[in-house]
């Protein structure tokens, strides 16, 4: 029986895999991220995967300052699948990476065509690929709407909230946790959280810390 091409099972992660650093950007299981890909080593990155298994990973480095092409990285990321693409103007395309799993970093192997390759362990986070999202939960819609609010409000961000109805709970905590602009480390604890009632919380208190802060993000003293 052919291997649904649609599907990708935990046995099949790869141990090695591609990977696109990139601050302030998460992708967690069963979320869906847009990415436009113009960089040279990206695109080659791209083009690897659509050539094989359609799957990279993507993964926040700690300081984009530091040591030039290979800043260090967060020990957890994120293996996606490109479930989307098209060809763009100059030399640029446009993806939508699906988060399959998150993964530990275990080393880095020799960069491959100018792109970063790690070595990683999907074991923490198995149940990332039977329960995409984190399953269900029981918690407050309306107090998480709520907070919302203030926190847009407080940030002048144009975001129709009204347009979030649609989504249930547990997909509306993964779509803000990775649409909000919080800063590096918070995208990481929202990442790394260990259950989806966790990710709950500490979205709910980044927004309420926000919230008070305004755009510049910083509470008063």
């Amino acid at each position: 029986m052919s291997k649904d091409p649609f599907t990708t099972r935990y046995e099949d992660l790869p141990e090695v895999l591609p990977v696109f650093p990139l601050s302030q950007v998460i992708v967690l299981p069963g979320g869906r991220l847009p990415l436009n890909v113009f960089e040279p080593r990206y695109l080659a990155l791209v083009q690897a995967a659509l050539t094989g298994n359609r799957l990279f990973g993507m993964i926040q480095p700690i300081d984009e300052e530091a040591a030039g092409d290979a800043p260090p990285l967060y020990s957890v990321g994120t293996l996606g699948r490109i479930v989307h693409f098209s060809e763009t103007d100059a030399r640029q395309m446009f993806i939508v990476l699906l988060g399959v799993c998150r993964f530990r970093v275990l080393g880095e192997e020799e960069p491959e065509d100018g792109f970063r390759r790690l070595r990683v362990d999907y074991a923490p986070f198995r149940e990332d690929v039977a329960v995409p999202g984190g399953g269900s939960i029981d918690a407050s819609r309306e107090a998480l709407i709520a907070t919302l609010k203030r926190y847009v409000e407080a940030h002048a961000l144009d975001i129709d909230v009204r347009a979030l109805d649609s989504l249930s709970l547990p997909s509306l905590i993964v779509t803000l946790s990775m649409a909000l602009p919080f800063e590096a480390p918070e995208k990481q604890a929202l990442l790394e959280a260990a259950t989806l009632e966790r990710r709950y919380a500490a979205l709910r208190a980044l927004m309420e810390m926000g919230a008070v802060g305004g755009p510049s993000g910083d509470a008063p003293q």
